[in-house]
């Protein structure tokens, strides 16, 4: 079966000539900048201001789309690449303009869920009480400090606004999948609140030992006891377990290896104004994460037995004053202390002997920063910022970011950013014991990049084009030397260098008040200049970045055809990539599609019911997004759902 199917441009083509001819209520923008964006500054910034490409993902999107996995939203981001271990809960990896996997800071309300040094498996992250996904595509490290290299990605959870809602879902499909989940919600001007739970599961996609089960628990209260102070709590809770049948080639060989993990993340944001121009903010977040990894014998004539638990948290405290010193002029200074701390143990068992590991490392991370934003009016807004950071394991690094907008015309908007950001090691790479050894001595990587865009309204402002282009250095990144290069050397050192550059283009069109459309697309060159110790570790002269693409893009169609029911589709594109051991991974062309049918809308003493069904892979495209681990054929999900007035 070929990966890249033309039936697939026909059927989206099809339902969206359908959709024109139905008649419908209002649509909204589904993946739009708002009119205000928080991420890009840490203030809430009228779009029009901000000089760095974003795109906003709304969570009653993602709802009415069955989207439940935050990696599902970001494959329609441009520039955005996911690449999943074949099946549900497989490890997942996102790059973002060329960036390394670590290269993006993702964050809950402000908590960030990253590893220490920027690792993060998206598989797990589910979309359940989401109000909004804000992707700020860029150098933000001035805000973020370390793994925002080339963007942040935030959750917002929903607030809890107007009256008291309740919904709850339930659905089934292919590869014994089913999803639950319930939710919670409501709050006035001084209190809100709102509470969600989901279960996900599915057997895989693999003969045996493939199953995935995940459960999420998210809460948020928020308070304004008076006029100048106001104060937010958010808690989030996530377990899952992944059976793996395969090793590290791909080969289905194993009936009981699994890993396991559960995380809290907190965080607890309060604010007090001390006078009309000027407030103070702290905000205090813990995310700890416990992971467990087992393989046991297969059978009785096997003996060899590795279990590995790992225990990591990060907790931080940032303070910050905003002051309005007038003229459109936004002073932001800040402190920031942060304490990393991790603990692992394995074990190897076999017909020699055990052959235990341990390790307990910690670093504190310190830094300052400062953010001015100056705006003239709707015309032309200046973001200049500059960040120190004092880090226990490398010591000092300075970053900045600059960036510059300005409306040519009342349709045409012009914006251009420059900045410098940083990465932190791993905790591995620093303190690795055993058969791999850590380097306490490594610098942070870092990167120099600089972005110029041109947004335009058409059509009477029916149409939006965002067009980007940027350029990216990437120096001192850290590679995995084997065997190391001396006795009682190392296996990480700093020696490798990469650019990266591009293109970006995000569209939408209305067509009158029920069809929307959506086009993004991005060009990108990646190519190390430099390999290191004579090619002798993961990266090559003059190669691509490994599961870059050249091109990627999507085309997506959205129609509402009654009030509560709409029809989508998606046709997502992913150019050649090159994988490990030289393999070059085809491109490949994938359709997703969604439909809500209202049975009856939610009234003062009634529920409302709605029919739900996602079908992902339409066409039953056969590809890989990383190499020996097919994805999933088709995917079919539906259910219903439940929802009280008040609820959205």
């Amino acid at each position: 079966m070929s990966a890249f199917r033309p039936s697939s441009l026909i059927v989206t083509a099809a339902i969206a000539l359908a959709a024109t001819r139905l008649a419908a209520q209002d649509l909204r923008d589904t993946v739009r900048l708002p009119g205000i964006v928080v991420t890009a500054t840490r203030l809430p910034t009228p779009a029009g201001s901000v000089s760095n490409g974003v795109t906003v993902i709304r969570g009653e999107t993602l709802r009415e789309r069955g989207i439940t996995h935050l990696l599902e939203a970001l494959r329609l981001v441009p520039g955005f690449t996911v690449a999943q271990n074949g099946s549900f809960g497989g490890f997942t990896s996102g790059f973002l303009r060329g960036g390394e996997s670590d290269y993006v800071r993702v964050l809950v309300d402000g908590v960030p869920v990253n590893d220490a040094g920027g690792q993060m498996d998206l598989a797990n992250l589910s979309t359940d009480n989401v109000d909004r996904i804000e992707v700020v595509r860029g150098p933000a490290s001035v805000l973020y400090g370390s793994d925002a290299v080339t963007g942040v990605v935030q959750i917002f959870t929903r607030r809890g606004e107007g009256p008291a809602g309740l919904s709850a879902s339930a659905r089934a499909g292919t590869y014994g999948t089913s999803a639950f989940d319930a939710a919670v919600q409501g709050g006035t001007g001084t209190l809100g609140y709102s509470l969600a739970a989901s279960r996900f599961g599915s057997d895989g996609a693999y003969a045996f030992n493939n199953a995935y089960r995940n459960t999420t628990v998210s809460a948020l209260v928020r308070a304004r006891p008076g006029t100048a102070t106001d104060a937010q709590l958010t808690v989030r809770y996530g377990e899952d377990r992944f059976e793996i049948p395969t090793d590290f080639a791909g080969q289905v060989t194993d009936s009981n290896q699994y890993s396991s993990g559960d995380g809290v993340t907190v965080g607890l944001d309060v604010g007090h104004r001390l006078s009309r121009r000027a407030e103070v903010r702290m905000l205090a977040t813990s995310h700890t994460n416990f992971a467990h990894y087992e393989d046991g014998p297969d059978d009785a004539t096997q003996t060899d037995r590795f279990v590995s638990r790992t225990w990591f948290a990060r907790r931080a405290a940032d303070l910050r004053a905003n002051v309005d010193l007038g003229r459109g002029r936004m002073l932001t200074a800040g402190a920031m202390l942060e304490d990393e701390r991790g603990h692992a143990r394995s074990l190897f068992q076999s017909t020699f002997g055990d052959s235990p590991d341990s390790s307990r490392n910690d670093r504190t991370d310190r830094a300052a920063y400062g953010q001015l934003l100056w705006a003239w009016g709707d015309r032309a807004a200046l973001t200049a910022g500059v960040r120190v950071e004092d880090n226990e394991t490398f010591g000092t690094f300075a970053t900045y970011r600059a960036g510059l907008s300005y409306r040519v015309s009342g349709t045409t908007r012009l914006r251009a950013t420059m900045g410098r950001a940083f990465k932190e090691p791993t905790f591995y790479e620093n303190f690795a014991t055993g058969f791999d050894r850590g380097n306490a001595d490594l610098a942070p990587e870092r990167a120099a990049s600089w972005e110029a865009g041109v947004e335009q309204s058409l059509a009477g402002g029916r149409a939006q084009l965002a067009v980007t282009a940027f350029t990216q250095r990437f120096r001192d990144m850290i590679d995995y030397i084997s065997p190391a290069p001396g006795a009682q050397q190392p296996n990480f050192f700093n020696v490798a260098a990469a650019n990266a550059s591009g293109l970006e283009v995000e569209a939408h069109a209305s067509a009158g008040t029920r069809l929307l459309l959506g086009l993004t697309y991005a060009w990108l060159h990646t190519e190390v200049t430099d390999s290191g110790f004579g090619g002798l570790g993961s990266f090559a002269v003059g190669a691509r970045l490994l599961r870059r693409p050249t091109h990627s893009g999507s085309l997506s169609a959205d129609v509402r055809v009654a009030r509560g029911s709409a029809l989508g589709a998606r046709l997502i594109y992913v150019g050649d990539r090159d994988d490990v051991n030289s393999t070059r991974l085809p491109a490949y062309a994938r359709v997703d599609a969604s439909a809500q049918v209202e049975l009856f809308g939610a009234r003062a003493a009634r529920a409302g019911v709605a029919l739900l069904v996602r079908v992902e892979n339409v066409m039953d495209a056969n590809y890989q997004e990383v190499l020996n681990f097919p994805a999933r054929g088709r995917t079919i999900l539906g259910g219903v759902r439940f929802g009280a007035a008040g609820e959205r």
